[in-house]
C-alpha cells in the first residue's frame, strides 16, 4: 500500500523591507544605540544595504509601527531610537490574546505567582523618593483619607504596584508585572449593582496591606514583604470575585486610548471610529452605563527618563 506523501510546509519568505528592518535592528545592537540616538540618514542606509529609497522608508515605517523608532521629516529628519512604550506592548499582547479566552482568574493566578517576588526583589533598591511615592499612593487610594471617586482610587491602587515594579532590577519580571497592572487598570469593570460598601471595603483592605508592605520594606525585611504581598494578592483576587469583576469584552482596546483619559486634539473622530470598529469586530456591545470601569488612567509623562521616574510621577500627581 503506497503511503501518501505530505506536502512540505511552505516557508514564508520575508519581503525585502522586512529583511532590511531586521538588518537595521542588528545595526542598532551592534552600534549599541540607546533611546535618543539617531539612525544613519536614509541615503546612508540606502547605500549600506543597496536598496531603493522606497524600501528603506518602508523598513523604517515597520520599525516605527513596532515602537522601536520614531521618524521625523525634513532636511535633518530620519529615524531615532526610542524605548518601546508599555501601551504599545499591551496592544501587541491584546492582538495575540484576541481569540484566546482570558479570564480574571487567569490574570490573578499569574499575578499571585509574580507580584510577591517582584515586591521582595524591589526592597533593597527602594529609595526615600520611592517610599514617599508609595505613601502618597496609599493616601490617594484609602477611602478613609481620599475623597477621589472610585475609578481614581482603584487607579492609585495599581500605581503602588507600578512603583515597586520600577524599583525591581529584573527587567523581564518588571515588564511582566507592569503589563498585568496595565491590563487590570484598563480592562476590569465592576457592575453598578455592587454595593459601594464593597468598594470601600476593598479599598480599605488594599490600603492596609500597602501600609504593612511599606513598613516592612522600610525595615528591609524581604521575607515579610514577600509574605504580605502573597496575602494581599489572595485577598485582591477574592475581592474582585466577590464584587463580580469582569473583563470588558475582548482584549481589543485601541492603543491610542491606553492611559489617556481624553482624546488628543484633532484625534477624537478617529478614536471614535476605532472604538466602533472594535466593538463590531468583537460582536459584542460596548460596556453599558451599568458598569463602572477602571480604565480611566492618567496620561504618561512625555518620554520619562526611567520607569521608576514615571511611576513616581504617576503617584505624585
Amino acid at each position: 500500500m503506497a503511503t501518501q506523501k505530505t506536502a512540505p510546509l511552505a516557508i514564508r519568505q520575508l519581503k525585502r523591507p522586512d529583511l532590511v528592518a531586521q538588518e537595521i535592528k542588528r545595526l542598532i545592537t551592534e552600534k549599541n544605540l540607546s533611546p535618543g540616538d539617531r539612525l544613519p540618514r536614509e541615503s546612508e542606509l540606502q547605500a549600506q544595504f543597496q536598496v531603493s529609497k522606497g524600501t528603506i522608508r518602508e523598513a523604517l515605517k515597520s520599525l516605527e509601527v513596532q515602537g522601536l523608532i520614531t521618524i521625523s521629516t525634513g532636511p535633518s529628519g530620519g529615524g531615532t531610537v526610542v524605548e518601546v512604550p508599555l501601551d504599545r506592548t499591551l496592544q501587541f499582547m491584546q492582538n495575540y490574546l484576541f481569540f484566546q479566552e482570558v479570564s480574571i482568574d487567569d490574570i490573578y493566578t499569574v499575578r499571585q505567582m509574580l507580584e510577591p517576588e517582584l515586591a521582595a526583589g524591589a526592597v533593597p533598591h527602594l529609595t526615600e523618593a520611592d517610599f514617599e511615592a508609595l505613601e502618597h499612593s496609599i493616601a490617594c487610594c484609602d477611602p478613609t483619607q481620599s475623597h477621589d471617586d472610585l475609578v481614581s482610587q482603584r487607579r492609585d491602587d495599581m500605581n503602588f504596584h507600578d512603583i515597586l515594579a520600577a524599583a525591581n532590577p529584573n527587567p523581564f519580571l518588571r515588564f511582566t508585572c507592569e503589563l498585568i497592572n496595565e491590563m487590570i487598570r484598563q480592562l476590569i469593570v465592576f457592575a453598578n449593582r455592587t454595593p459601594q460598601s464593597e468598594h470601600r471595603r476593598f479599598g480599605e483592605a488594599n490600603a492596609q496591606f500597602h501600609r504593612s508592605i511599606v513598613q516592612a520594606a522600610r525595615a528591609r525585611d524581604v521575607e515579610k514583604v514577600r509574605a504580605l504581598m502573597q496575602q494581599h494578592m489572595r485577598d485582591a483576587a477574592s475581592s474582585v470575585k466577590r464584587m463580580k469583576g469582569r473583563l470588558q469584552g475582548r482584549l481589543i482596546l485601541d492603543a491610542d486610548n491606553l492611559r489617556s483619559p481624553r482624546p488628543r486634539r484633532g484625534a477624537q473622530a478617529p478614536q471614535k471610529a476605532a472604538a466602533k470598529a472594535a466593538v463590531k469586530a468583537a460582536g459584542k456591545a460596548a460596556p453599558t452605563p451599568t458598569a463602572t470601569a477602571l480604565s480611566t488612567a492618567k496620561p504618561p509623562a512625555a518620554k520619562p527618563p526611567s520607569a521608576r521616574a514615571a511611576a513616581r510621577k504617576r503617584a505624585a500627581s
